[in-house]
């Protein structure tokens, strides 16, 4: 558990396992809501166990990482903080692997200078639509009324597995956690900015080894016909379907996730 210093006022809090010589690191980028504990726990362990590294880390506005409140958390800034991070650690060998923006993030910075050799999307691929900017902007409201709490509540029956709501549901639907977020919180000011987020990107420009992961229950996110049309687009692409799970997959279903990518990871060679 480490924090690089940006400056006197942001910096990125992390979490690097150094693998066995010469094998591949995982970079696992979170969602806007997320955090290192999706990945830290089960994930983290059997990637470790499988002889593989990986890195952790939080954006600018999440836990634990700082940001000058004077800074819009613009998805460039974001991008930048992951290139920053990789070249602080000196990574080779990366496997990227994104949660829904996070896969967004990870494929604009696989194009850039650095050592990628897979890349692996996690209900990520959506085209721009009017439908899609209105739950972006509508999600953007709900923060300012009742915070990320209220977000998860109204969102979760319709992105995530009937057993993960029941695993969940203890500490969900409280009206006390609902707590306005203010203009400088970092979640919120996190997903403000991810309203600039390129979903235009040209999936075209990704030519390395791509695993594009679905879970058929997100009914927010997943329009079956454009994720077709974007698969295609990228040269090097597998697929896998999850019925069983939602637009979690590594927080629904952690021990099947990793076989997937620890799978996609021995394949690599």
């Amino acid at each position: 558990m480490s924090k690089l210093d940006i400056d006197q006022k942001n910096s990125l809090y992390y979490e690097f396992e150094e693998g066995k010589q010469n094998t591949y690191t995982y970079v696992f980028v979170n969602a806007l809501t997320g955090n290192t504990s999706a990945w830290n726990g089960v994930i983290g362990k059997r990637v470790r166990n499988a002889g593989y590294g990986y890195l952790l880390y939080n954006f600018r506005g999440q836990i634990n990482s700082s940001f000058d409140e004077s800074i819009n958390l613009t998805s460039e800034i974001i991008i930048s903080d992951l290139l920053m991070l990789i070249e602080h650690l000196n990574l080779k060998n990366i496997i990227l692997c994104g949660l829904s923006i996070g896969g967004l993030y990870a494929a604009i910075a696989s194009l850039e200078e650095i050592d990628v050799k897979g890349l692996v999307l996690i209900n990520t691929l959506r085209k721009p639509s009017p439908r899609l900017d209105w739950i972006n902007r509508a999600m953007v409201n709900a923060a300012k009324l009742g915070g990320s709490a209220l977000i998860m509540d109204m969102g979760m029956p319709v992105i995530a597995s009937p057993k993960f709501l029941d695993k969940v549901k203890t500490n969900a639907l409280n009206f006390e956690n609902y707590k306005p977020l203010k203009k400088n919180d970092g979640i919120f000011k996190l997903m403000e900015g991810s309203l600039s987020a390129n979903w235009s990107f040209e999936w075209s420009k990704i030519n390395i080894p791509t695993l594009v992961m679905t879970g058929h229950l997100d009914k927010m996110f997943r329009i079956p016909e454009d994720i077709e049309e974007l698969v295609k687009k990228i040269k090097n692409s597998r697929r896998i379907e999850l019925p069983n799970c939602g637009h979690l997959i590594p927080l629904e279903e952690p021990e099947e996730f990793s076989d997937h990518i620890i799978n996609f990871a021995n394949n690599l060679n």
